[in-house]
């Protein structure tokens, strides 16, 4: 089911949804470990899940693998990331038919970030140069079926602060085709809900889905935050630092911080929260005991899964149908990581 389907679905019976953002992890182990936490966080009841694109070679073969795990294994809705970066047409040709034939039917498409020894970003040969282009291109190609999520800057990029302008390029991203916006992490909610306000003036009405940073520590919060050039408010700092020492302390008090903002944040008329879960379960899951927002009855799913030794089962391919033969040309179309300007 799209993305934007479900948000709609829950929307009609008052449910607040949460979904999870995982990223392919560097070694054999780590995916396993992954693939079963993935079975735990099941039961905390996402809407969808999100693999981030894990750019080059193996990385990107491992994203459209755990694509098809978490729809096959799981039957868990999933959105796969795309992004332009090193992205030739035929790469991106290739990941769109990988995600079609894992069924999954949801895209977030981004620019994404230069390659590490890469100074300033370059499109690919016969590439994209904006995530527009890309949102533009999946249209083109698979018409309705796929479900196109970008990414959006409430407190701007690090190669570009200007908010207004970023809202600019926001609207051409929805106006070429796209039904759902993930945002960067923040913890201001007061300037989120500002954010959003101007986007509705400026007429992007499409769902936009605020990201939600978990604490894990204090280093690796003020590291995030400091690299992503996200405002901390003074008070956060004052009521983390004096226990910037007690990982449990910090995690303690960061639970209760992010809930009263996802509080404010529902108030305001949000209705998803998206969480940025580092492939880690328990801070997400203490901020949704927090809101409560956990399932009474949660458990792990209990389907026959491969890393339990059992036979792994059939799985029923959901979203519309895709008819390969179509002209789908002809179609009418309905941590992100880093702050970038990923237009």
């Amino acid at each position: 089911m799209h993305i934007s389907q479900k948000l709609a679905q829950n929307d009609s019976v008052g449910k607040i949804g949460v979904s999870f953002e995982f990223f392919p992890p560097k070694t054999a182990q780590g995916v396993q470990n992954l693939y079963g936490r993935m079975d735990r966080m099941h039961g905390l009841g996402p809407s969808f899940i999100d693999i981030t694109w894990g750019a080059g070679g193996r990385q990107s073969d491992l994203t459209c693998e755990m694509v098809g795990v978490a729809q096959s294994m799981y039957g868990l809705e999933t959105c796969m990331h795309l992004t332009c970066t090193d992205m030739p047409r035929q790469r991106v040709d290739q990941a769109l038919e990988a995600a079609y034939q894992a069924g999954c039917t949801n895209i977030l498409a981004l620019r994404g970030e230069p390659p590490r020894d890469q100074r300033n970003w370059e499109a690919a040969d016969n590439g994209f140069r904006y995530a527009k282009d890309l949102v533009k291109y999946i249209r083109e190609k698979y018409g309705n079926y796929f479900d196109i999520g970008v990414g959006g800057y409430p407190e701007g990029a690090d190669d570009n602060s200007d908010v207004d302008l970023l809202i600019d390029h926001l609207k051409e991203k929805v106006d070429a085709g796209s039904t759902f916006i993930i945002t960067q992490m923040f913890y201001n909610a007061d300037g989120f809900v500002e954010w959003v306000r101007k986007c509705r003036v400026k007429g992007i009405n499409v769902p936009i889905i605020p990201g939600i940073m978990p604490i894990q520590s204090y280093a690796t919060f003020i590291r995030r935050a400091n690299w992503t050039k996200t405002l901390v408010p003074p008070e956060w700092r004052q009521a983390l630092e004096p226990v910037q020492n007690d990982d449990a302390a910090v995690r303690n008090i960061g639970k209760r911080l992010l809930a009263d903002m996802c509080r404010k944040l529902l108030a305001s008329g949000i209705t998803h929260l998206h969480f940025y879960t580092m492939n880690l379960a328990q801070s997400t899951k203490l901020v949704l005991e927090e809101l409560g927002l956990v399932p009474s009855n949660e458990n792990p799913i209990r389907k026959s899964l491969p890393w339990r030794g059992e036979c792994p089962v059939e799985r029923g391919v959901g979203g519309p149908p895709y008819d390969k033969n179509l002209n789908l040309s002809v179609h009418t179309p309905s941590g992100l990581g880093k702050r970038r300007a990923l237009r």
